[in-house]
């Protein structure tokens, strides 16, 4: 088993980590900021879902083949971009609401969970962070690795999704009074589809 004092050490630094404001974090408040809170969770749910597979991954060396293999990298890094980008491009061509009525929301939450979830999974950069960093705090003489390895992974998605529901409940209630607004109102899914474009953009031109 993992010590305690590593444990603690590993899960002080994912906390500054998760909630520094990343790729996920913007999915997620762009999605509570114009369809309520309950999609921004389902946001910050489908991203741990994603990352509980990237664990699995790490855990069984899968990621390692994603690695070595510049072409299967980027074949995965552009399925990527491209659904992000056809996310955004759907986001600002959308028609939008010409008021909000109590609950309502724009995008459903089932929708709004596989959407983050197909981004994380489409990301392979999350697939080589988990592969690079959770075995620097697996210590051989402690145990199985394999069971160190997933209990750090747990732990990430956990802390991960910590994150993802304060920004979703904050940006969602915040949202709820800029949906109000008329002006607002016609342009945020030009914003949340910039956002989106952004997102693709920028996995396309990262490199390994």
């Amino acid at each position: 088993m993992i010590d305690a004092t590593t444990l603690v050490t590993y899960s002080l630094i994912v906390l500054g980590f998760v909630f520094i404001p990343g790729p996920a974090t913007l999915l997620t408040i762009a999605g509570a900021t114009t369809s309520g809170s309950k999609v921004g969770i389902a946001t910050g749910a489908g991203i741990a879902a994603g990352d509980i597979v990237h664990t699995l991954l790490a855990v069984f060396g899968l990621s390692a083949i994603i690695a070595a293999s510049a072409l299967l990298f980027s074949i995965i890094k552009y399925l990527g971009a491209a659904y992000l980008i056809y996310l955004g491009i759907k986001a600002i061509t959308s028609k939008s609401a010409s008021s909000f009525e109590g609950d309502v929301m724009t995008v459903s939450t089932s929708a709004a969970f596989r959407q983050a979830l197909y981004s994380e999974l489409l990301n392979p950069k999350t697939a080589l962070f988990f592969l690079a960093f959770l075995p620097q705090f697996v210590q051989p003489e402690n145990g199985f690795v394999l069971i160190q390895l997933t209990i750090l992974g747990l732990v990430f998605v956990a802390l991960g999704l910590l994150s993802t529901l304060v920004y979703a409940f904050g940006a969602g209630t915040l949202g709820g009074l800029v949906r109000r607004n008329p002006a607002i109102l016609k342009w945020q899914g030009k914003v949340v589809g910039t956002i989106f474009c952004t997102l693709g953009v920028r996995l396309a031109l990262q490199e390994r």
